[in-house]
């Protein structure tokens, strides 16, 4: 029941107008952290080593050069940012946007800016075990796991307050919403969409949905799976006697028209190569028993009955 969104792009827009961030994902790289590294190192020991020269040779100019050359290596290590794999660190100055660093390692950029790291992994939400009445009415258990992914750090970020709650709360809604869109069976109606047998298609639509709902907070549904599907336990005996009535119908119905193929080929082999002369009325009979035969299971034809 897996469906990606890409397939079911073709779909009809099923979910809310939601509305448009006002700040989208811009990357920066920033500088190589590691020559940053080499220039902060070397003005810290070049500071600690001004100040104790001019301690000991009481030079208070090289105390104060060496106190400053300290704060710049110190600053300039403030301003070293680690990036793990999986990883981006979304960058802020005085509030405003600068860019998202996504190339892992050791980056270094303006000390006075805010990083704010997110992760860019892949991510299973599951949705709650949902009791709900479908599209006729009957109470329904659901529930769906979604894959999915951050795409866009600056929409996860100023977009929505908490993208992982926001895509929490909207998967269940959706399971919510699809889930009261069509009934669990369709009861032998062709043309009507049911959760039950049309799982590929309701997946599909439940998964451009979530896509739609999420795509505010800057997040990519990979994939969403239907992982409970049954009757509330209150009437589940009862919509099972109902399906074992219907398979049953359908079965019988499936075995009366096999019979009456049969006979009408054993009538026409009989009269096609002169085995048996019959009229209207020991045709009727022959057919009568023929279907009793094959539809009972039994395993004897009361021939003499054709001419008594």
């Amino acid at each position: 029941m897996a469906a990606n969104v890409s397939g079911g792009a073709a779909l009809d827009k099923v979910g809310p107008d939601m509305p448009r961030p006002k700040v989208t994902e811009r990357q920066r790289d920033g500088v190589s952290g590691w020559l940053m590294l080499g220039a902060a190192v070397a003005a810290l020991l070049g500071g600690v080593a001004l100040i104790v020269w001019g301690v000991v040779l009481a030079a208070a100019a090289a105390v104060v050069v060496g106190i400053l050359l300290f704060l710049v290596g110190a600053v300039v290590a403030f301003g070293l940012t680690a990036v793990a794999p999986g990883e981006a660190r979304v960058v802020q100055l005085l509030g405003r946007y600068t860019g998202t660093i996504r190339t892992d390692g050791l980056r270094w950029v303006n000390p006075l800016t805010e990083r704010h790291r997110i992760s860019t992994r892949i991510r299973n939400h599951e949705t709650e075990v949902a009791k709900i009445n479908d599209a006729d009415g009957n109470p329904i258990e659901m529930a769906a796991v979604v894959v999915w992914q951050v795409e866009d750090t600056a929409k996860a970020t100023f977009g929505v307050d908490d993208f992982v709650e926001f895509v929490a709360m909207q998967s269940e809604t959706a399971v919510r919403h699809i889930a009261t869109s069509y009934p669990y069976d369709a009861h032998g109606q062709e043309q009507q969409l049911s959760l039950r047998e049309n799982a590929e298609e309701i997946t599909s639509r439940l998964s451009v949905e979530i896509a739609e709902r999420v795509a505010a907070a800057g997040v990519k549904v990979i994939e969403s799976r239907i992982t409970r599907l049954a009757y509330a336990s209150e009437i589940a005996q009862a919509m099972l006697r109902r399906q074992q009535a219907g398979a049953v119908v359908a079965a019988r119905q499936r075995i009366v028209d096999g019979a009456v193929g049969m006979v009408e080929s054993a009538l026409a082999r009989l009269a096609a190569q002169d085995v048996v002369e019959l009229d209207e009325e020991r045709k009727a009979a022959m057919v009568s028993n023929m279907l009793v035969v094959l539809c009972s299971e039994q395993a004897i034809i009361n021939t003499g009955s054709l001419y008594h």
